[in-house]
């Protein structure tokens, strides 16, 4: 390349609108890279413009420096430079309209109630570690070798995601859910539990999936709002239970399973619950179902009683 068929610094900056001491500074972080003329000065090769074009797009959309390298580099496409570009920035909205809701959250508060919601909503200011705390109470309840994918599902029903844009009421939904979850009493009681059903479950595979079953066929009376009843929802429960346990279904196992499931009726679990559906807008959350299913069994036990 010879200065004849090079272009000056001067006329790259008017070839493509950069300013000069921007090219400059380009030329330190090794994005463009010109010779020296006999005088000393830059010089840039005539693909210079376009790749200066393409940095200066790059940098209009937001991506920084190391990203616009490694595509100019190859080390990455163009379209994998945007995507991370985009998800990054998913992450930073989700973490504003996290914060915007909270505030609103206290706006909202009667003044006299205006403290204790800080302190709960200051426990929880951001989502994702929110949404780790609960995923680590729930991870924790597994008491039993669990398959991986069998403890992923049912880490998905029973936490629900940060809403990417939440309303102040599930804001504090979710930050009432964090705060039972560290309930250091509620968690010895139900690891407790944990070991005491581990006993006696012999196969946890087939009393999960069971469940889930029973859950299904559950789902659309407790949306309905219909009263914890007898039917094949919860009998396909008690199915689930016993085959997990490998024994028979009767009276007598459907009275020793109560004990063995009563902590799922505390209210503090209830109150979970309800709130799991106040941020999953949907009051048939899987756990929710649990407890009526479970709710039904007392029901039924009552009237064998009876």
């Amino acid at each position: 390349m010879t200065d004849a068929t090079s272009i000056a610094i001067g006329d790259l900056s008017a070839l493509t609108g950069v300013p000069v001491r921007t090219i400059r500074f380009y030329c330190d972080e090794g994005i463009l890279e010109p010779v020296r003329s006999a005088g000393g000065h830059r010089r840039f090769d005539a693909a210079a413009a376009e790749r200066l074009r393409l940095v200066r797009r790059l940098r209009g959309l937001g991506l920084g420096l190391p990203a616009i390298t490694a595509v100019l580099t190859g080390d990455r496409s163009l379209d994998e430079a945007v995507a991370a570009e985009r998800s990054a920035l998913d992450v930073e909205l989700a973490a504003l309209a996290w914060r915007r809701a909270s505030l609103r959250a206290v706006e909202d508060a009667d003044p006299a109630e205006r403290a204790a919601r800080l302190d709960l909503l200051a426990a929880v200011q951001d989502g994702p570690k929110a949404h780790e705390a609960l995923l680590d109470f729930w991870r924790r309840r597994i008491m039993v070798p669990v398959p991986d994918e069998l403890v992923r599902v049912h880490l998905e029903l029973t936490v629900p995601a940060p809403p990417a844009d939440p309303t102040p009421g599930q804001v504090v939904a979710y930050a009432e859910m964090v705060a039972l979850t560290g309930d250091r009493v509620l968690v010895r009681e139900l690891r407790a539990q944990g070991r005491a059903n581990a006993e006696q479950v012999a196969d946890e595979p087939t009393l999960l999936n069971g469940m889930r079953e029973a859950v299904e066929l559950a789902m659309p009376l407790v949306r309905a709002r219909r009263e914890p009843e007898p039917g094949p929802a919860l009998e396909r429960f008690m199915e689930a239970h016993a085959a997990g346990r490998r024994e028979r279904d009767s009276p007598g196992f459907r009275r020793s399973l109560l004990p063995a499931v009563a902590l799922e009726q505390d209210p503090r679990m209830r109150r979970y619950w309800e709130l799991n559906g106040e941020v999953a807008g949907d009051a048939a959350v899987p756990g929710a179902v649990v407890l009526w299913l479970i709710d039904a069994l007392e029901g039924s036990v009552a009237l064998q009683r009876a």
